[in-house]
Formats: structure tokens, C-alpha cells, sequence
């Protein structure tokens, strides 16, 4: 079996969004102290690259095993047959050995010692876990009835960037959840274009995305609010520490995002290709812009 094909269903488009809440809540631990620890660095977004891998992983698996993924969905390899059943719990089970190594690793390194706050870390890192395999697979996946939004606003924004910032600094800046807010509601945004796009073929299937649930013309006003809340919440966050103008640098790319938010409103006509273009685009704004937001913090501080 060829590894283009375990790359197709990794969907690596996909990892700059996985990696954005880790890198975000580091380097806002540096902003903040002036120091940061390389390793944790390092682990922690190896950590979250291996856990989207298992989310798509398991995505492909438990979309194909509940019927939502058919023979015609050839960017899905194991509903196109290129990956057996067999081939992929064996490739999940890998992974899931692998992220518990480098979770646990990650831990010790940061915290060390085996008290309270390890144990509460590791049972966030097993909720994250189950939290990927559980979206499609299963027998009653969670993604299948509306909670797909609120998983990843908690995981890929709430506690990517906190559970980061915390593990550099020991010690939480009360502010920091309104940037892991914004990380979360943007990768909330690409989850939304992602069921957007699935809207038809998710409703005959009797998968209740939030899309699904609100309709297309109310989706996309969805959209809109996400994207807007996210941008709002930034703002809030430097009123609320600096009140520096240099930290506001990131708005220049709102350009970028009007642009998306027009893309993602007229793509209906264009089919599956337009919507895939903007799933990329937004993983990548949201990296791109949580860098400069985090520059802009570390200059000024």
C-alpha cells in the first residue's frame, strides 16, 4: 500500500489549524515571561499534529463503518477501498501509542512531578483522545449529532492554547482564554466549511452537523459570526492588557478574511473543489494570523 495514500487520509491541509492553538499558547508564555522552554515547545505540537492525524484517521474510519461516507467519496480512502478496515485501527492504535508516549513525555518534562496537576493534565490529554476518535466513530458519534463545534472550539482553541501557555509557565494569565476563544472559534469556522460543503449528502445520511441543523442560508451566517467573534475577542484582549497600537497589527489581515467569508458565500455553484480551497485558506489565515498576533505581543512586551 502506498504511503501517498496514508498522507491523503492524514489530509494534511489540515495541520496548520492543528498546530496553531499549540504554537499560540507558547509563544504567548514567552510574550509574557521572556523565556520558553524549547522541548515543551517541540512536544506539544508534535502532540497536537499526531492528534488531528488520529481525528482524520478515525474520521475516515467512522464515516465509512456509519454509512455517511459511500464508494463515490473517492477523497475518502477507505470508502474508495485504497485502506482496509483492518489496516486502519491498526494505523489508529499506532498513533494513539504514539501520542501517549509523547503526551506523557511532554508532562514529565514539564511538570515533574506526578502530583495533582500532572493527573488533571493526562485526563485532559485522554479526553482530547477519545474526543478524536469519537467525532464519526462509534456507535453514537458525537459529530453526528450537532456537539462537532463545541469539541473542537474546546480542544483546537480553549484548551490548546491555555494547556500550552500553562505547561511553559506553570501558571495561567487569566487573559490568555480570550485568545484561545478566538483560536477555537476559527477552527470552529473550518469545521463549518467543511459541513457547509457536506450539507446535502450529511442530511441524507442522518448526520446532524450544525449546518444540517440551521439550514445553508443560516449556516453562512454562522460562518459569519464566527469569524467576526474570533477578530472581536482578540480585540478585547489587548484592550484588556496593553492598550498598545502596534498590538492591533493583525487587522490588516481582515482583508483576507472579508475575502474568504465572500469565497466561502458564493462556492455552492462551484462544488466541492471551492469549499476544499477554503477549508485550506482558513487553516492557514488562522496560523498565519496567530503568529502575528503573537509577534506584535512579543515586541511590545
Amino acid at each position: 500500500m502506498s504511503i501517498v495514500v496514508w498522507i491523503k487520509a492524514a489530509r494534511f491541509r489540515t495541520l496548520p489549524l492543528a498546530i496553531a492553538g499549540a504554537i499560540t499558547g507558547n509563544l504567548m508564555a514567552f510574550a509574557e515571561t521572556g523565556t520558553i522552554d524549547y522541548l515543551t515547545f517541540l512536544l506539544s505540537v508534535l502532540t497536537a499534529v499526531f492528534l488531528q492525524i488520529l481525528s482524520n484517521y478515525a474520521n475516515d474510519y467512522g464515516d465509512y463503518k456509519n454509512g455517511a461516507d459511500t464508494k463515490e467519496r473517492t477523497d475518502r480512502m477507505m470508502a474508495s477501498g485504497l485502506i482496509t478496515e483492518s489496516k486502519m485501527k491498526t494505523a489508529i492504535g499506532v498513533l494513539i501509542a504514539l501520542i501517549l508516549i509523547i503526551g506523557i513525555s511532554l508532562l514529565v518534562h514539564s511538570i515533574q512531578h506526578f502530583d495533582m496537576k500532572f493527573f488533571i493534565m493526562f485526563a485532559l490529554g485522554i479526553a482530547g483522545i477519545l474526543a478524536a476518535y469519537f467525532y464519526t466513530a462509534g456507535k453514537n458519534p458525537y459529530g453526528y449529532i450537532g456537539f462537532g463545534d463545541l469539541s473542537v472550539f474546546i480542544f483546537f482553541g480553549l484548551l490548546a492554547v491555555v494547556g500550552t501557555y500553562y505547561l511553559q509557565t506553570q501558571s495561567i494569565n487569566s487573559s490568555v482564554w480570550w485568545i484561545a476563544a478566538a483560536v477555537g472559534l476559527f477552527s470552529v469556522g473550518v469545521l463549518n466549511v467543511n459541513n457547509i460543503r457536506d450539507i446535502e449528502t450529511d442530511y441524507q445520511k442522518h448526520k446532524r452537523t450544525v449546518p444540517v441543523i440551521l439550514g445553508y442560508k443560516n449556516a453562512i451566517y454562522y460562518h459569519a459570526f464566527l469569524l467576526v467573534s474570533a477578530i472581536f475577542y482578540l480585540i478585547v484582549y489587548v484592550v484588556e492588557e496593553y492598550h498598545h497600537s502596534l498590538q492591533l497589527v493583525f487587522l490588516i489581515l481582515t482583508p483576507l478574511l472579508i475575502k474568504h467569508f465572500y469565497n466561502v458565500k458564493n462556492a455552492k455553484p462551484l462544488g466541492r473543489l471551492a469549499y476544499n480551497q477554503q477549508l485550506k485558506y482558513l487553516s492557514l489565515f488562522t496560523l498565519g494570523l496567530c503568529l502575528v498576533f503573537c509577534a506584535s505581543q512579543i515586541v511590545i512586551k
